[in-house]
């Protein structure tokens, strides 16, 4: 396992695989190292991209405002991805893509040592949870997973494009909160 200088300068430099040769920045990650509240999406959209920190675009901004439900903020959960550089439009990642970059993210979760993991759409949901994953199905069920408490929700960008599932994603919200408090996790 790599300390977090090193393994962010290995992220920051890496060729593992194709995604490296269109990328502005690798976007490693933001939050406290220290955090008890980890949430994972599928990899950087363009102004993530652009700007070298996860979640900044629209669907950023609509995940703010789902933290401030439950009194998290980037200042007290830490954000990342699967993946650390944009697939090209905005597509999925690959497979061969997610086992290239699986690595930086562990490492990642074994640095900080959160109690809460929340998945961020069916794409981290599958790597994290379970690769038979059903995000209209299974979003907001919890599972054990090594100590840590996973669960899923909708990701934010799909909730601006079908505001239809916001309601059900406030209830997860609520959920999650709810595992905070009981876990005892710190905000």
């Amino acid at each position: 396992m790599m300390d977090w200088d090193a393994l962010e300068k290995t992220c920051k430099t890496c060729t593992r695989c194709g995604l490296c040769e269109t990328r502005n920045h690798v976007v490693f990650g933001v939050g406290p190292k220290t955090a008890d509240v980890m949430f994972v999406g599928e990899g950087p959209g363009e102004q993530e991209d652009l700007q070298g920190e996860p979640f900044v675009g629209a669907a950023g901004h609509l995940l703010d405002d789902m933290l401030s439900i439950i009194d998290l903020s980037r200042e007290n959960c830490y954000i990342g991805n699967i993946v650390k550089c944009r697939p090209p439009r905005n597509r999925d990642p690959l497979e061969t893509e997610q086992d290239a970059c699986i690595v930086y993210l562990r490492n990642q979760v074994a640095l900080i040592q959160p109690k809460i993991i929340v998945c961020l759409g069916r794409v981290a949901a599958k790597r994290l949870i379970d690769p038979d994953y059903r995000i209209t199905r299974q979003h907001g069920t919890w599972v054990q997973k090594g100590g840590i408490w996973m669960t899923a929700i909708y990701h934010p960008s799909a909730l601006l494009r079908d505001v239809s599932k916001r309601p059900e994603t406030f209830d997860d919200l609520l959920a999650i909160r709810d595992k905070i408090t009981e876990t005892g996790a710190k905000f």
